[in-house]
């Protein structure tokens, strides 16, 4: 059979790993390589060269959209249908397994599959079955926890909670009975089915040995991003029966806060007999820069396969470093570097703004809103369209306006206080039956003892509530009445329980709304609705800053254009690739985490993630920092990344804006002379002059750049040394 259509235009590594011996291999594939062109040239091989029969191969990825490719692609390369065989995801898999084999795994033969919001309603009815109080144990808790349990391969009654913990005992009660009410229901959620598919193994020696004559080869994509049921399922399914054809970075493996397990990979080399590897290192999407930067990045992780990335490419620009003054610099920046890409005839679709938490995008949002530069935030929401977010304004609306229904039917019950759908029935009723607002409804049930004990109790909670957040932040700032509400409503402390980055993320958002509103107060947010009122209305400041976010929200859709930029989180960011990228944040304690400091194996992931966004850039990849920073509720005063310091810096460019006054430092702050007194503009701030810091103590201001609050000043500290700092952020002392 001719076979030069699978082997041609593929190059040496490529061809040696699609043409090698059906038996165990490791693909270890670098970023932008051709991984799925490698999978699908396996398979074609293995058919057409080996002689297998098209239903004898089991080929798994992990998204719906990379199967659906991978087919398509096997029938342009093959010329034959994929009907028969076995390509999916792991989940799609596991359901076409238990459909099948219903019986064998002792389910329902109608079995049907819930979903994520599915499985969260399923668990308010198992916590109103035991009574269960979800502000003690947040109904996500225990969705998480009940998923971590089926990833790992645990059922509730393998678990030992010990007496004293109580968390542990509620969350096995919990999992308990929601095992039972699925049991009853004849319900799968999505990692039931992997679970179960395992248990279908492992119960049915006769089943799994017909399997393992029926599949003679076994394909895996991103292998790195396997979890312990998927690992002990392909395991037990294989056993030494099977070769397995796996594909995978170990460098590109970011995804350990939700179970994924980068030892996975280096685990096949010693529990699958006598994997050969084979290492694809030619890039086909970067320049050589980029390339040579993200491997002297991740070769300071230890413990790597090892592998370098080249290309036959051009050597292409140098990664250009801003250091931007602050967050809203850093934001502008970006932006200009935007629409100048895109006046030189570059569409805005090809450039990508990464962050390392979302709480970042709200500022580059305002940037771009600014800007009228239309965006589409990838994989996620806009700050302002955020559901912890929307909340916390519901509470800052209804304190503004109690007629405000939408506000009230929004957090009335969030979180969770125990109102019912009944008490909310009535209350709705009487609202239209009197032509009044929810508010009044609720006052007048209310003052007439109109409702049972239960419900006067909580709804008067909820009223009482409200009217205490009133009168607590009556003549207070505005970033204090929002601190305030979201603390004191119970949100931050809500979603505080919720395990892992989702929770984390939600929490983050709502400290970045304080900080929106008082950069929005204190006039640094630029161009803000603060800076434009009428001076006829007498709005306060909660009234214009509820106004300014409700228009950002509904400002420059993505669907109004489809040239728009897109930002998205580093995490959201695998798979994908830009000519144009952006890493902004680049920043000790942000990215790296503060967290990831005191964990190695989450520093080194950390590292991961900052190759996979260096490698998402093809023609120009931008890194920014902001030497201040209000994030997550306070003012810091930033490092550069260890990140920026280990790449090599012959192929880093450093771009500062010029400085408008320069003088000598003296090793002695105080010696400086007097004859370089000269007035930085609109600061009431003077070169030579003394000047303290509450954190870095004394020093003398020797340089500057800009004017008024936005000027940089640099100051030469007695102890701490020479830094630049922003005037409207440093509260500097004339001493």
């Amino acid at each position: 059979m001719e076979l030069s259509h699978i082997l041609d235009n593929l190059n040496d590594s490529q061809r040696q790993a699609v043409s090698a011996p059906p038996s165990n291999l490791l693909v270890l594939a670098g970023a932008g390589s051709g991984k799925t062109r490698v999978l699908v040239h396996r398979i074609a091989w293995l058919v057409q060269h080996e002689g297998y029969h098209p239903n004898s191969i089991l080929s798994v990825t992990f998204t719906n959209k990379a199967a659906a490719e991978m087919k398509g692609r096997i029938e342009e390369l093959m010329h034959t249908s994929t009907a028969g065989m076995w390509v999916g995801t792991f989940h799609s898999i596991a359901n076409r397994l238990l459909r099948r084999h219903w019986k064998e795994a002792g389910i329902a033969q109608d079995f049907r599959i819930i979903d994520s919001d599915d499985q969260l309603r399923l668990i308010k009815r198992v916590y109103a079955e035991l009574e269960v109080d979800e502000g003690k144990w947040p109904y996500k808790q225990a969705q998480w926890f009940i998923n971590g349990q089926k990833d790992e391969g645990r059922r509730a009654g393998h678990i030992q909670a010990p007496e004293l913990d109580l968390y542990l005992r509620n969350m096995q009660r919990i999992y308990l009975a929601y095992e039972q009410a699925c049991e009853r229901g004849g319900i799968l959620d999505f990692a039931e089915l992997l679970l179960r598919a395992h248990e279908l193994w492992l119960n049915n020696p006769d089943l799994l040995h017909h399997y393992q004559q029926r599949f003679r080869h076994i394909l895996v994509d991103e292998f790195q991003d396997t979890n312990t049921i998927q690992y002990a399922w392909l395991r037990v399914l294989a056993g030494d029966a099977v070769p397995m054809t796996i594909v995978g970075d170990d460098d590109q493996s970011i995804y350990g806060w939700r179970g994924a397990k980068i030892e996975n990979i280096q685990k096949f080399k010693k529990d699958f007999k006598d994997p050969s590897m084979i290492k694809l290192e030619q890039n086909y999407r970067s320049t050589k820069r980029i390339l040579d930067s993200a491997n002297q990045l991740i070769a300071h992780n230890p413990d790597r396969l090892g592998k370098n990335l080249w290309t036959e490419g051009e050597l292409g620009d140098p990664i250009s470093l801003y250091a931007a003054y602050n967050e809203h610099d850093e934001a502008r920046f970006i932006v200009d570097r935007i629409e100048e890409w895109a006046s030189q005839g570059n569409s805005r679709i090809d450039a990508a703004i990464l962050y390392r938490s979302n709480a970042q995008s709200r500022v580059l949002e305002e940037a771009l809103v600014r800007a009228s530069v239309p965006y589409r935030i990838y994989g996620g929401h806009r700050f302002y369209d955020r559901l912890e977010i929307k909340n916390a304004l519901a509470y800052l609306r209804l304190l503004s306006n109690r007629d405000d229904d939408a506000a009230m039917d929004r957090v009335i019950n969030t979180p969770t206080r125990g109102i019912g759908g009944k008490t909310l029935d009535i209350l709705r009723q009487h609202a239209n039956e009197q032509n009044i607002s929810l508010w009044a409804a609720a006052k007048d049930l209310l003052s007439s003892n109109s409702l049972t004990g239960r419900a006067r109790t909580t709804l008067g909670g909820f009223f009482d509530l409200i009217q205490q957040l009133s009168a607590d932040t009556a003549g207070c700032d505005l970033y204090e009445q929002v601190d305030h509400v979201i603390q004191s409503s119970g949100l931050l402390e809500h979603h505080a329980k919720e395990k892992g980055e989702a929770g984390q993320a939600r929490v983050e958002n709502l400290k970045e709304l304080v900080n929106a509103a008082k950069q929005f107060e204190t006039g640094t947010m630029p161009l803000s609705a603060l800076q434009d009122q009428d001076p006829d209305l007498e709005l306060s400041p909660l009234s214009q800053f509820l106004d300014q976010a409700a228009l950002d929200a509904g400002d420059l859709q993505a669907d109004e254009s489809h040239d728009y930029v897109r930002l998205m989180t580093l995490h959201s960011a695998k798979g994908l690739e830009f000519p144009l990228v952006f890493l902004s944040g680049m920043e000790e304690g942000l990215f790296p985490s503060r967290m990831s400091n005191e964990e190695p194996d989450r520093l080194h992931e950390e590292r991961r993630l900052c190759y996979v966004g260096i490698t998402r850039a093809m023609q120009k990849l931008y890194m920014s920092y902001a030497e201040v920073r209000r994030l997550y509720g306070s003012e810091t005063y930033n490092k550069v990344s260890r990140f920026i310091r280990e790449l090599p810096q012959e192929h880093l460019e450093e771009l500062r804006p010029k400085a408008s006054l320069s003088i000598p430092v003296s090793s002695k702050p105080s010696q400086l002379s007097a004859k370089n007194n000269v007035e930085i503009p609109d600061t009431g701030i003077t070169l030579g002059q003394n000047v303290r810091h509450k954190l870095f103590g004394d020093g003398v201001v020797t340089n500057y750049e800009g004017k008024g609050d936005q000027a940089r000043v640099q100051i030469n500290f007695e102890n701490e040394g020479s830094k630049w700092l922003v005037v409207g952020y440093a509260k500097l002392e004339a001493i």
